[in-house]
């Protein structure tokens, strides 16, 4: 057990969890728990820096919550990150300090803003899109989080959030916030069904994907029509044959995908076992969050108020960190506290 390290992670709430999300995340955020003191948001004010709907957002946001407490989340390990304002707080002070620069280099908000170009010449980008990483490093630090985990296509955007806090300590002669370190973990890349050379995505279309609240009878369909090559080639195994192989090791199931993998090399592996295998195995591995989501769906009052007991808890923490670097700046405080009463339904 390592409690004195802390872990923080985030997902934005953009609809079902998927199983790019879930092996790629979520899987490891429920093994660190017995590890380390955790504590996972949902962040809804990123979800903003796009086009939206409010009702979907809202709506998407408790769907989030509730499916992360079906996937294994323990309920005090989650917080809201609108039901924590002092992120936004915390993020102005910190984009005072950051480097304009540095900011122009991140990479995911060009990529972003090209999608968002691609799709409509016209479209609005918003400047929220292009400071989201400051916020992005307000919501690590503002817990003085020791460890993030982290894909190698993230390592920027910690990199940008340790350089705040260098620039923070330098700036006010202090070594107040701690430098986060990434938590690289073995985790499975899990492509489109339809497209294994591009990353799972809910927005490709319904049938690049998978979520995890999926019906066996859909399991099966989208398996059985998954991409593969026309037969068998051990000395260069497909995009989509490495797909399938990959998401029935992630189930856990060892055996199988060893004896189909040596099938595979032996030339006399036959693809609609293979799918059968993958569809088996998710339907065994999903069954029981489907199920705990439904519990969860009966009872949503009670869960609901888990979630906001749990995200003012929380917010206590970010509270004391916000008061001690408003005194670290020179800031003032207000003469008495709003104190947390019910959140939006």
């Amino acid at each position: 057990m390592k409690r004195n390290e802390r872990v923080l992670s985030a997902i934005q709430p953009t609809g079902d969890i998927h199983l790019g999300n879930y092996f790629g995340a979520i899987q490891n955020w429920v093994r660190l728990q017995d590890q380390y003191e955790c504590i996972y948001g949902i962040v809804d004010y990123h979800a903003m820096t796009t086009p939206y709907k409010p009702d979907t957002l809202r709506a998407n946001t408790w769907k989030m919550a509730f499916q992360l407490l079906a996937c294994g989340i323990r309920p005090e390990h989650l917080f809201i990150q609108s039901m924590v304002p002092e992120h936004t707080e915390l993020a102005w002070i910190l984009g005072c300090v950051a480097s304009y620069g540095e900011a122009t280099r991140m990479t995911q908000f060009k990529d972003k803003a090209e999608q968002l170009r691609q799709s409509d010449k016209s479209a609005f980008i918003s400047v929220g899109l292009f400071t989201y990483p400051v916020l992005q490093a307000a919501d690590i630090l503002i817990y003085k989080a020791h460890l993030v985990p982290v894909g190698k296509d993230q390592e920027q955007h910690l990199e940008f959030t340790r350089n705040i806090a260098v620039r923070f300590n330098h700036q006010f002669h202090s070594d107040y916030f701690p430098l986060p370190e990434p938590l690289f973990t073995e985790t499975p890349k899990i492509k489109s069904l339809a497209d294994p050379t591009r990353k799972m995505s809910k927005s490709l279309g319904e049938k690049h994907y998978l979520s995890i609240l999926e019906s066996p009878d859909i399991i099966r369909k989208r398996i059985r029509s998954a991409v593969t090559d026309t037969q068998p080639n051990p000395e260069s195994i497909s995009p989509g044959v490495e797909n399938l192989f990959t998401l029935l090791r992630a189930t856990g199931q060892e055996g199988i995908y060893s004896e189909l993998l040596n099938q595979y090399r032996s030339g006399t592996l036959r693809y609609v076992d293979l799918k059968e295998a993958v569809a088996e195995a998710l339907i065994k591995l999903l069954t029981p969050i489907r199920e705990r989501y439904a519990e969860i769906l009966a009872n949503k009052k009670y869960y609901k108020n888990l979630i906001k007991d749990s995200s003012a808890d929380i917010r206590n923490i970010a509270a004391q960190t916000l008061r001690e670097v408003k005194d670290i700046c020179g800031l003032l405080h207000a003469a008495r506290t709003v104190k947390a009463t019910d959140q939006n339904p």
